[in-house]
């Protein structure tokens, strides 16, 4: 069931920044199947798509979970919505939450909330991971390190805070975390600071030299129906961060590890499990799971594998495995990312990183764009995502009373 002709019944697409937004609108949209892109923003790039049959305003979650779990049930028991595809964590997180009423209306393609709590709580997760026999890092709470003479990180425990995981926080709220903190070793932190910022305790971990990478996958009730790999070659930040260029990949060391944790949590919808590979001893270290569509879609669907018709099936009841062909060596930008990468190398310093060269690192960019000629927003077919994009990254920049 490669193919389909025009489907009855409509997709709902939460809509961000996310370049797993678009992708799930165009390639949904290109097999004749209605979309509904759905956001709380006025005017995010996939609202520009030729792609889009409707367009629906939701409240922020970042406001109010209940409200935006409102107005996205709503939208759920129209007769004609079969699915919703959750790209954030409060999507997936409001998904499974309240999986019960959503499954009145459609077939649930993400995990419960138990097996979700799991992957949002990174302590319970490489409590999984070694049970699984999935090596991690060392990993610590916050309050618990002794040792600062170390290369450290510290990092949000949870996924999303709420008040789900947190104590004391308000119900229905979501607490905003800032970005991974590097540690210079023999210069430990201000605990308490970091925990106000965080909201909570977080966690730290061994930093692990290496190149990052990802498997994706899709689960039906525990079972793995399709699977790709990603390796990150450039990230917002130099030393990672998200990934803005990505290479489709084939390592079976590393299939192997990812599905033995999901297959620990008996997993359900999709996934992205994210590992380091040690660079001195080839060791996949994992790091987190996304339990939701991860924003570097676009490459899977460069490579030959349409994740978002998958997905469509197993919401309609068609089940797997799906045997796509599937093309590791190919890769994909983020044009935006590129750029901010750029101006990370020639702005920013991290303990134990170091900066890379501009020139070499201008070299290979520019290398990279004529080798593999793939993008996660820009396309000849569809122009307007990307042109409202960069509208949206240039308006960022203007005073708050020039935006209005």
């Amino acid at each position: 069931m490669e193919e389909t002709e025009r489907q009855s019944g409509s997709a709902v697409v939460v809509s961000n920044t996310s370049a797993a937004s678009l992708s799930l609108v165009r390639a949904l949209g290109q097999r004749g199947i209605r979309t509904i892109a759905a956001s709380e923003r006025p005017s995010p790039p996939t609202f520009a798509s030729k792609y889009v049959d409707e367009r629906v305003s939701l409240p922020d979650p970042h406001t109010s979970l209940h409200d935006y779990r409102d107005v996205l049930l709503d939208v759920a028991a129209r007769p004609s919505v079969k699915t919703i595809a959750p790209v954030r964590e409060e999507d997936v997180f409001v998904l499974s939450k309240h999986r019960e009423a959503f499954a009145e209306h459609v077939r649930p393609v993400w995990p419960d909330l138990e097996t979700l709590t799991v992957a949002h709580d990174r302590v319970a997760l490489v409590e999984a991971a070694r049970r699984a026999g999935v090596d991690v890092p060392e990993t610590w709470l916050l309050d618990e390190v002794r040792d600062w003479d170390r290369r450290l990180i510290s990092k949000a425990r949870y996924g999303l805070v709420t008040d789900h995981y947190v104590d004391g926080m308000q119900p229905d709220a979501v607490h905003p975390t800032p970005n991974t903190q590097y540690i210079e070793p023999g210069e430990p932190p201000d605990v308490e600071d970091l925990i106000e910022r965080m909201g909570h305790v977080p966690i730290v971990q061994e930093f692990v030299p290496g190149t990052e990478y990802t498997v994706r996958a899709l689960y039906d009730e525990g079972d793995c129906v399709l699977t790709t790999q990603k390796a990150l070659r450039r990230g917002y930040k130099y030393p990672r961060g998200p990934s803005i260029y990505h290479e489709a990949v084939d390592i079976p060391d590393l299939r192997e590890a990812a599905l033995a944790l999901l297959d620990e949590l008996e997993w359900h919808g999709p996934a992205s499990v994210g590992f380091i590979r040690h660079e001195e001893t080839g060791a996949f270290k994992m790091l987190e799971i996304n339990p939701r569509f991860w924003s570097s879609m676009p490459c899977d669907h460069h490579a030959g594998v349409d994740y978002p018709l998958y997905y469509w099936h197993l919401a309609n009841g068609v089940s797997g495995p799906f045997h796509p062909q599937y093309t590791p060596g190919t890769a994909s930008h983020l044009l935006r990312g590129e750029a901010v990468h750029l101006l990370s190398v020639v702005t920013e310093t991290y303990p134990f990183v170091p900066r890379p060269s501009l020139g070499r690192t201008a070299a290979a960019t520019l290398s990279s764009l004529v080798t593999q000629p793939h993008f996660d927003v820009l396309d000849r077919d569809d122009p307007g995502p990307f042109v409202r994009d960069l509208w949206n990254t240039g308006r960022s920049f203007l005073p708050s009373r020039e935006r209005e």
